[in-house]
């Protein structure tokens, strides 16, 4: 890497295994969770700070490090900006600003290249809604393309959106609907927008991955479905996501770590506790919690606000990256008022 950007993907090393299986006892979608504090082979991470926004961007080389952090091998870029949760403008043009940048660096096509933006999710569960409501808020300009002399499309580019809905409400697999579209329209990518999963309470809606790799709707929850990747579309797949949940056993064991942490030194069975690996440890919440709250997960009371606070910072990203000649003044004014 160069510091600022990946140089671009680089050949696999290694015999190709089975496909990645997420990593025992991690409910996210992030992969710099995924990864963790400590150095993994074949694994690359790079951080930058730009005015209090963190940029975290991880390249997995190798197979071997796929398999072990349950991450496909590609490129993965986080954002992250506590302030967004305080629902501050200047944050939120800031990280809009980052997100068309990082998206224009992945997707590497011409400006005139025709883009389809894909909303993933269940616009009737408001945790899940982010995708839709992305959709909402985007340019779309491919209805009129071909009427406008291009002496006249100020910068824009094809653009076609859709929100295909989930399984239990249109009763089609999500990679059917789209698939099928890509094969019709053949655009030069896919740009697809999902809900994720994450570890850490404090990274929902204050954390926007970027992938190269595609996406799996509903990994992060244990819901895996046919992926939308480059493989099962035919066209390049970026993937851009959002942290809506947490899972309660990924709480209660992050809970049980810090209780312990503290009380370790007076008791015995407390040293015993924090002695256990990590994945016996999730496994053993797990079968004692899943009775009772089942596949239970956690988003905060406000998500509602979050969430269309998200899809207009999420849009306005999308919208700089695919029409990168208009002024982002026009796409700031998209913001709603608080």
């Amino acid at each position: 890497m160069n510091g600022r950007y990946f140089d671009g993907p680089r050949p696999l090393r290694g015999p190709v295994p089975p496909p990645s299986t997420p990593k025992a006892g991690v409910r996210t979608d992030l992969a710099v969770e995924a990864v963790g504090p400590q150095p993994i082979p074949g694994v690359n991470i790079d951080r930058v700070e730009e005015d209090g926004i963190v940029v975290s961007r991880v390249q997995v080389e190798t197979y071997q490090a796929a398999q072990q952090i349950g991450k496909a091998p590609g490129r993965y870029i986080t954002v992250d900006a506590a302030r967004l949760r305080e629902r501050e403008r200047q944050t939120q043009e800031r990280v809009a600003a980052i997100i068309g940048r990082e998206l224009r660096y992945l997707l590497g096509v011409p400006k005139d290249a025709e883009i389809f933006v894909v909303g993933l999710g269940n616009w009737r569960a408001t945790p899940d809604a982010l995708g839709p409501r992305v959709v909402e808020n985007l340019m779309v300009t491919r209805h009129m393309w071909d009427h406008v002399p291009p002496d006249l499309r100020g910068g824009l580019r094809p653009v076609s959106a859709l929100a295909p809905g989930v399984l239990g409400i249109t009763g089609i697999e999500t990679w059917d609907i789209i698939s099928s579209i890509v094969d019709r329209i053949r655009p030069a990518a896919v740009v697809a927008v999902d809900a994720l999963a994450a570890m850490d309470l404090s990274r929902i809606v204050t954390s926007v991955q970027l992938a190269d790799t595609g996406i799996h709707p509903g990994s992060g929850v244990g819901n895996r479905r046919t992926g939308i990747t480059r493989e099962t579309v035919g066209v390049p797949v970026i993937a851009i996501g959002v942290p809506t949940v947490v899972h309660a056993v990924t709480i209660a064991s992050q809970t049980i770590d810090m209780l312990v942490a503290r009380l370790r030194a007076e008791n015995r069975f407390y040293e015993l506790l924090g002695a256990m690996e990590g994945n016996d440890k999730y496994d053993l919440i797990r079968e004692i919690l899943s009775p009772a709250v089942g596949d239970l997960m956690v988003t905060p009371k406000e998500i509602d606000i979050l969430i269309e606070d998200m899809a207009y910072v999420v849009a306005a990203g999308i919208n700089q990256a695919l029409h990168p000649d208009v002024d982002s003044v026009d796409f700031a004014s998209a913001f709603p008022i608080h």
